[in-house]
C-alpha cells in the first residue's frame, strides 16, 4: 500500500482544478492519478456528509480516445469505495448530473469538454449539485491510499479493466425532462440543423427536438474529436453554418461543445449567437428575476432592464453557481445564470400551469436552445430579430493558444502594480482612448471613456490567454479584438 497526498499530487502530476474540474494532458490523466482523485473525491463527501452508504455513484464520458480508460479507473475507485458504480456510456454532462440530482447521489463526468482530445478532464458533482470553490479545497486536502499490484510503474492498470454494462437511465431521464414539460408540438413547423460534429449529446438533442415536433438534420458528423470552443468559434465552423444555412433554409442551426453544456444556436442566416447574448433571451424566456453571470458578460443585461437583480461574479460556474444560491437565499423567485460560452444553469424550478421543469444548476445547453426557438415561434419572428430586441452591445472573445499561465500572470500584473494605467495606455489608447476603470474581478477588466472593454484574462482550464471585447457595433468589436490579439502576440517573446 501506498499513500498520495492530493495537493502534491497535482502539483507532481500538472493534472489541476480549474473552473471545471481536474484537467490535464491525456497521457499525465494515468489510472491511478484518475482513481486517486475519485476516491479523494468520495473521501470528501464521507466527511462532508454528503454520500450515503452503499449509494450509486453515476459515471459518464464523451467521446474523446482516452474517456473510457479514464472512466474505467473512476469506476473502479467507486467500487473499492464499497460504492455501486453506475456507468451511463457516452452521454451528455447535463443528462448524468441531472440523474445525480434528482436521485441525490453524485455523479462523475470525464470529459475536456472543448480542449483538444490529447487533454482530458473529470467534471465531479454532489448529490446536491457541481462542486464549489470549497469541495475543491476539501479534495485536495485527502490522503488516499493506493491498493498494491493495481498499477504499474507507469500509473496504469496491470490488468485492463472493462467498463461495466452501461445504464441508459441517465439519458432517458434528461430526454424526458423536456418531452414531458413542452408540448409534442412546441417546435412544430420549424426546420432545425444540428451540427453534430464530435459532441457527445449529438442525437440526445436530435431527439429531443424531433419529439418536441421540429424537423431535424444532422449536420456535419465527425468520428474523429474535434475541439468546438463555444465562446471562441472557430473560423471553420463559422464558415459551415453560413454554408448550411444558404443551401438548406434552417430556422436555426443548433450545436454544442463536447460534452453537451455549452450550446451554440444560429440564426436563420447561419450567424452564431453570442453565448453572453443567447443567456439574456434564455433568461427573459424563464421570466428570471435575478441573473448571476461573469464580469466577461455583456453589459446588454443590465441594459435591457428585464430583471430585479444581476450579480456579476469570477468566470466559472463554481462562482455562478455560488450567486445563485445567493440570490435563492435572499428570496428571489426565479433564478438563473449563464456564462459567456453559453453554459445556462437554473436555480429555480419553471412553472408553467401545473407544469414544473425542475431545477438544474448545471450548465445545459437544451434549455436555451428550446427558450430561444418557443419565444421567436411564439412571437412571430426569426431568430436575428429576436436578437434585435435587445440594447445593441456587441462582445467578441479570441485567445493565444499555448500560452503559459505564469506568463499571462506576469503580464497582468504588470498592468495592477504601480504605474499599471500607463502601461494600459501606452499599449491600448491608440485602440479605445483614454482609460476610465479597471476592474479586477477577473483578470484584468479595463472600460475606456467611450464604453468600449478590453478583458484580459488566463483560461482556467488551458494554457491561454483569453481576450473579451465589447463596443456598440458587431464590426468595431470584431477589430478592437483583432488588434488586441496582435498586440498579445507580442507578449509571447
Amino acid at each position: 500500500m501506498k499513500k498520495l497526498n492530493i495537493e502534491n499530487l497535482m502539483e507532481v502530476s500538472g493534472v489541476k482544478f480549474g473552473t471545471s474540474g481536474a484537467r490535464g494532458l491525456a497521457t499525465a490523466m494515468t489510472d491511478e492519478v484518475c482513481y486517486a482523485y475519485t476516491l479523494a473525491f468520495l473521501t470528501h463527501l464521507e466527511n462532508s456528509n454528503n454520500i450515503k452508504e452503499g449509494s450509486e455513484v453515476a459515471i459518464a464520458g464523451d467521446l474523446r480516445p482516452s474517456s473510457p480508460r479514464i472512466c474505467a479507473a473512476v469506476v473502479k475507485a467507486v467500487e473499492d469505495k464499497g460504492y455501486l458504480a453506475v456507468y451511463s456510456g457516452e452521454i451528455a454532462s447535463p443528462a448524468v448530473a441531472y440523474y445525480g440530482f434528482s436521485k441525490t447521489i453524485p455523479s462523475v463526468m470525464v470529459t475536456g469538454s472543448h480542449i483538444p482530445d490529447d487533454r482530458n478532464g473529470i467534471k465531479y458533482n454532489t448529490p446536491l449539485g457541481e462542486i464549489l470553490k470549497e469541495d475543491e479545497q476539501g479534495i485536495r486536502a485527502q490522503e488516499v491510499t493506493i491498493p498494491e499490484n493495481v498499477f504499474d510503474d507507469e500509473g496504469f492498470f496491470i490488468e485492463t479493466r472493462e467498463l461495466a454494462t452501461i445504464c441508459e437511465k441517465a439519458e432517458e431521464i434528461y430526454i424526458k425532462r423536456y418531452t414531458n414539460f413542452f408540448a409534442p408540438d412546441t417546435l412544430a413547423g420549424l426546420r432545425l440543423g444540428v451540427y453534430e460534429h464530435s459532441c457527445v449529446g449529438r442525437d440526445t438533442l436530435k431527439s429531443i427536438y424531433q419529439q418536441l415536433g421540429a424537423e431535424v438534420v444532422g449536420l456535419g458528423r465527425s468520428e474523429k474529436f474535434i475541439p468546438v470552443d463555444t465562446e471562441a468559434i472557430r473560423p471553420e465552423d463559422v464558415a459551415l453554418a453560413a454554408q448550411w444555412a444558404q443551401e438548406s433554409h434552417f430556422d436555426a442551426i443548433l450545436s454544442a461543445d463536447g460534452d453537451c453544456d455549452r450550446p451554440l444556436i444560429s440564426d436563420e442566416k447561419g450567424q452564431w449567437l453570442r453565448g453572453d447574448v443567447a443567456g439574456i433571451l434564455c433568461a427573459q424566456f424563464l421570466n428570471a428575476d435575478a441573473v448571476a453571470t461573469p464580469v466577461s458578460c455583456n453589459s446588454a443585461v443590465e441594459l435591457c432592464e428585464s430583471f430585479s437583480v444581476v450579480k456579476r461574479t469570477r468566470i466559472g460556474s463554481p462562482y455562478v453557481i455560488a450567486s445563485m444560491k445567493e440570490a435563492s437565499a435572499s428570496g428571489s423567485q426565479m433564478v438563473v445564470g449563464y456564462e459567456a460560452n453559453g453554459g445556462f444553469l437554473t436555480n429555480s424550478d419553471f412553472k408553467q400551469g401545473a407544469k414544473v421543469l425542475e431545477a438544474l444548476p448545471t450548465r445545459d445547453a437544451a434549455i436555451l436552445h428550446i427558450a430561444l426557438l418557443v419565444d421567436a415561434k411564439k412571437q412571430g419572428i426569426k431568430l436575428s430579430e429576436l436578437v434585435a430586441t435587445l440594447p445593441a452591445r456587441y462582445t467578441i472573445s479570441d485567445r493565444l493558444k499555448e500560452f503559459p499561465t505564469e506568463r499571462s500572470q506576469e503580464k497582468l500584473k504588470s498592468f495592477t502594480s504601480e504605474g499599471g494605467e500607463s502601461r494600459i495606455e501606452e499599449l491600448f489608447a491608440q485602440l479605445s482612448g483614454s482609460l476610465a476603470s479597471i476592474d479586477q474581478t477577473d483578470g484584468v477588466r479595463m472600460t475606456f471613456d467611450n464604453k468600449e472593454v478590453i478583458h484580459l484574462r488566463p483560461s482556467g482550464n488551458a494554457p491561454e490567454l483569453r481576450c473579451y471585447n465589447e463596443a456598440d457595433s458587431e464590426a468595431r468589436a470584431i477589430e478592437l479584438n483583432r488588434a488586441c490579439i496582435e498586440i498579445m502576440e507580442n507578449w509571447r517573446a
